[in-house]
């Protein structure tokens, strides 16, 4: 009984669950439970079942004393049911015979019909065979008999025959053969085939030699309908090939042989170029009227013309190739990179215009699929020629780098040699000189390992200490070349795994030095955009869209050199700074210099500040054109940022100690009752402490200014104006005891 017509014995209304549930198909004991106990508790819903059930109990009990009477009847209405059946079971087996003899009688008719019709078409296909061969037959008899027709003329009047008449002649027994050739095929391994083969030999012999001697006709005396009728005939019997191959050996090859000469391409400068000149001219001059019939010719009549052809590509192209692989396999040669730079460049050029020649795109689909376009494209060895240009390029960098830290020539925007030699490479790669369009992905490469060995270099550089020798000459080197690690070319990929040897220390980098690697790391990173602008150029000629990720992958390399900028600020303003308070901790003099020394009352402040600040005025001075100056005053800020919290504290305690000298000998004169705690001093005047005072005053107040004439905002200065009320302070102090 289907469940969904079972009607369930209604529950009291205010049970947690629907009874229908029990009846879903799809009813589970855990999801009906969970789903209850988010209604009720467990032990409610245990005795809303408890009292289901029970419901459950009585209806059945009610639905089976309902139908009692039927259950109990079941077995007695069957009664007699097994006498009835055997009553029908002999009816049935005399049909079941009946039915298997029928069926014996059709199955022996089919069969009996199924071999007359496999007789019938053994005898069809017999005759197919026999008409085959008689049409065979036939054919090779009409053919022999234009032949011996032919042959039984008067030779003066086959002299005198037109070479036209015999183009369609030959039309005639071509369309004859390519009959007799479908016959031949179809009735392939007949005996009587067999016997006539050598006939078939023969016409087909003479039809060949009577089309080459035709086409050669046609061409020597430039007759178009000749050629046409000739290729008409080729392409009928399916020898299209063979009027190709013809006409380069014929026609092509003695042109390319003639041309292709190694000893003129080697002793004249532009050997090579005149030699593809004259191959171009080929074409136009020999093959107008072939691509003219065969439909490659610019003035070819599409209803005038023979298609199935294309000597460019079948007959022209091959020879060239051919010709060239044997008679100049040094125009492959790899060793000299710039004359096979220039021999490839010619080569491409000339195969991008010999393409123009075809006469449609199907036509330059075909000659870059021919296999003597990828022989000559595979003759050039473009992988060698790349490894020889990876080898100058990565030598001359590594070289650069591993050197003393040199000046760069003369008129260069960079400064060292090694950022000139990385830039001069960068443009290398993407030079007219260099570049091919085969190998930008390994120039590519290339280019992101240059700026990367450079990064690196430059990161290695930032590794060494400082010496403060600003004042002394730049160029002094920066490293000892006994010093520096062994290189070669390869060590560009792989530098990042390089390691210092432990037992040698660092060499050392004096200030001046880094500045100059400030100004190029700068210039080279601000003029990557430049060098994206060229490499977009030369992407455009091979077809690549995605600029944007080039973008991003150069603007990565850009980051790489940026990141060594906080290492190298930090290092030219720490060296500044520690410069800087070298001479402002001499402050610690000035107690000395005023302390029971009598000395005047100053006036101005005292060297040392000039001192401190002359290796900013030193710095600004020799490379303000080589620097923004953004960036000096980001130095010279972040320098005296440090060094005047240093001398904010030097002063404060400086102040200190003499207030507290100052408190100790108050006290030492009140307690010996002395007429002065000075001996040293007059009684009237200022006091040395006041004077330790004033003069330290003077000398912020001439920090301060100096720093305004270097164009510095005092606001910009930390610890400055702490420094300027600490100094103020004093100077009230005094103000106030001379009053």
């Amino acid at each position: 009984m289907d469940p969904r017509n079972m009607n369930l014995p209604r529950g009291p209304d205010n049970l947690c669950f629907d009874k229908d549930e029990f009846m879903k198909p799809d009813f589970d004991v855990d999801h009906f439970v969970s789903e209850c106990r988010k209604r009720v508790q467990l032990e409610e819903l245990r005795d809303d079942l408890e009292l289901y059930y029970k419901l459950l109990k009585t209806a059945m009990v009610e639905l089976i004393n309902k139908d009692y009477a039927d259950f109990v009847n079941l077995s007695t209405n069957l009664v007699g049911m097994d006498k009835a059946l055997n009553q029908l079971s002999v009816p049935l087996g005399q049909l079941r015979e009946e039915v298997m003899s029928l069926k014996s009688c059709v199955s022996e008719g089919i069969c009996a019909i199924d071999e007359r019709v496999a007789k019938q078409e053994d005898i069809r296909k017999k005759k197919m065979c026999v008409l085959r061969l008689i049409q065979v037959i036939k054919s090779v008899e009409k053919i022999e008999k234009i032949l011996q027709s032919q042959n039984s003329k008067d030779t003066p009047s086959l002299e005198a025959s037109s070479p036209l008449l015999t183009g369609q002649i030959l039309e005639r027994i071509a369309t004859e053969f390519n009959q007799l050739q479908f016959h031949a095929v179809q009735s392939k391994g007949m005996p009587l085939l067999d016997k006539l083969r050598p006939r078939i030999a023969g016409i087909t012999a003479m039809l060949q030699q009577s089309l080459e001697g035709l086409l050669l006709e046609g061409l020597r005396t430039s007759n178009v309908d000749i050629i046409r009728h000739c290729l008409r005939t080729y392409a009928t019997i399916d020898k299209t090939r063979d009027a190709e191959a013809l006409v380069g050996q014929v026609l092509v090859k003695p042109y390319v042989e003639e041309v292709i000469v190694e000893q003129y391409v080697q002793s004249h400068p532009n050997g090579l170029q005149t030699m593809y000149n004259k191959l171009l001219e080929f074409v136009p001059l020999h093959c107008r009227l072939l691509r003219e019939v065969t439909g490659g010719g610019i003035s070819s009549e599409k209803g005038n013309t023979v298609p199935g052809y294309d000597f460019l590509v079948n007959s022209v192209w091959p020879q060239i190739v051919h010709n060239i692989e044997e008679k100049l396999p040094s125009l492959f040669n790899p060793g000299n990179p710039d004359a096979f730079h220039e021999k490839y460049t010619i080569s491409m050029d000339f195969v991008r215009k010999f393409e123009r020649q075809c006469g449609s795109q199907a036509s330059v689909k075909r000659l870059r699929l021919h296999p003597s376009y990828h022989s000559f494209n595979e003759k050039w060895n473009l992988p060698v020629y790349f490894q020889i240009r990876f080898r100058e390029i990565a030598g001359a960098l590594e070289a650069a780098l591993s050197s003393d830290l040199e000046e760069a020539p003369a008129g260069s925007p960079y400064c060292l040699l090694a950022t000139h030699m990385a830039w001069t490479c960068l443009q290398k790669c993407w030079s007219d000189q260099m570049f091919l369009p085969l190998l930008t992905d390994r120039l590519w490469k290339l280019s992101l390992q240059i700026i990367a060995r450079y990064s690196f270099f430059i990161s290695e550089l930032l590794l060494r200490p400082v010496s403060n020798e600003i004042t002394k000459d730049n160029k002094k080197p920066l490293l000892n070349s006994g010093k520096e690690s062994s290189v070669n070319p390869s060590s560009i990929e792989d530098k990042g795994n390089c390691s210092l040897p432990e037992a040698q220390p660092l060499p050392s980098i004096s200030t001046a030095q880094l500045v100059l690697i400030a100004a190029d790391l700068d210039k080279l990173q601000s003029w990557l955009p430049e060098l994206l602008e060229i490499i977009k150029l030369k992407l455009e000629t091979i077809g690549f869209k995605n600029i944007a990720c080039i973008s991003g992958a150069l603007e990565d390399s850009k980051d790489s050199l940026l990141g060594c900028w906080p290492t190298l600020n930090s290092k030219i303003i720490q060296d500044l700074s520690d410069s800087c308070f070298s001479c402002l901790k001499s402050a610690l003099e000035v107690p000395r210099l005023y302390r029971r020394t009598n000395k005047e009352v100053p006036t101005k402040a005292l060297p040392y500040v000039d001192s401190a600040l002359k290796t900013f005025y030193q710095l600004k001075n020799e490379y303000k054109d080589t620097l923004k100056p953004a960036v000096i005053e980001q130095w010279f800020e972040g320098a005296l940022c440090k060094s005047t919290q240093k001398y904010f504290e030097t002063i404060s305690d400086i102040l200190n100690s003499v207030k507290k000298m100052e408190e100790s000998l108050k006290r030492l004169k009140q307690a010996r009752k002395s007429v002065t705690a000075n001996s040293a001093s007059p009684n009237v005047g200022m006091s040395d402490d006041n004077k330790i005072r004033l003069q330290l005053a003077l000398d912020v107040e001439h920090f301060g200014v100096q720093m305004q004439k270097m164009g510095l905002q005092l606001s910009n200065i930390k610890s400055f104006s702490a420094l300027s009320e600490l100094v103020n302070a004093a100077k009230d102090q005094i103000s106030a005891e001379q009053t």
